[in-house]
């Protein structure tokens, strides 16, 4: 059975529950669109710090941040386009901006579509008329995430997109097993290139890494403690994989991203749409017990 709930907690909440399969997902439309839980078979997919989630002015850590029109951060936060100097924050605006719900379905999944829009805030730093629609759709122990991403400018709309998902995990993060279609990895801190033979070095206090050249379009990550294995399927668009964690907090971080950090500067991987024109991707995470 296949159901759509709304609940008044802080934020306005959509819980879409698959019952036969026990999988369940929240979604804060008003708070950047965000899927903050994730749950199969009782089990907590994503991390989520509940207490921070509490102050509106700080960054959700944890869920299924969305990113747009940019991932990562740029140098001082600033871009040129057409001349112009404009300001953009880390990881863009989407993920703080109020999403509008327009349809519901729960006739094969239970499926929720947002829309967000360009508006005068957004122009002020991204001076371009667009419109995001993202479908969440859960089947099983299936999450997939459907976008359309719509410009309606009548100039070219360079953008770059991505998910920032954070995973519940153990606290022995040695004993995960990563298989990451790449062979190595540039580390954001010192900015140098590494081979990658699957395992990471937790006793560093941060890991910050990209991994480009992707060989194929699906990562799995497994979780021996939790038995869980989780694995993460990607359009052709998103051509780089950002691994990011911190020591001693319970989560790690696999992101696909369409392109590098500072792409609107670089043009690296960036995407272009011409004007009136639209692009569609999808990102699909499921979640198996092992």
């Amino acid at each position: 059975m296949l159901t759509i709930t709304v609940e008044q907690q802080q934020y306005k909440t959509y819980i879409l529950t698959d019952q036969t399969a026990g999988s369940q997902i929240e979604v804060v439309p008003e708070r950047g669109g965000i899927i903050t839980r994730w749950r199969v078979h009782n089990q907590e997919i994503f991390y989520l710090d509940s207490e921070r989630f509490t102050h509106p002015e700080l960054s959700i850590r944890g869920g299924n941040p969305i990113l747009f029109p940019i991932c990562g951060n740029l140098p001082d936060n600033i871009y040129t386009f057409n001349q112009q100097t404009y300001t953009l924050k880390q990881h863009g605006f989407a993920r703080d901006l109020p999403w509008e719900v327009t349809a519901q379905e729960t006739s094969h999944q239970a499926s929720l579509t947002l829309v967000l829009k360009s508006n005068e805030q957004t122009k002020a730093v991204y001076p371009f008329d667009f419109q995001l629609i993202f479908t969440y759709q859960l089947q099983g122990n299936t999450l997939e995430i459907k976008q359309q991403y719509q410009n309606l400018s009548s100039t070219p709309m360079p953008f770059s997109a991505g998910f920032h998902p954070y995973f519940l995990t153990s606290g022995d993060k040695h004993q995960l097993q990563f298989h990451i279609p790449s062979q190595a990895y540039q580390d954001q801190a010192t900015k140098e290139i590494h081979p990658f033979d699957g395992s990471f070095d937790f006793t560093r206090e941060e890991i910050d890494v990209g991994f480009g050249g992707l060989t194929s379009q699906s990562a799995t990550v497994i979780d021996p403690v939790r038995k869980l294995k989780l694995t993460l399927d990607y359009d052709r668009i998103y051509s780089r994989l950002v691994f990011w964690t911190i020591k001693g907090k319970d989560f790690y971080c696999l992101e696909p991203w369409t392109a590098p950090r500072n792409a609107l500067n670089t043009g690296e991987n960036l995407t272009v749409l011409a004007p009136k024109a639209s692009s569609t991707a999808s990102v699909r995470l499921t979640a198996n017990l092992l």
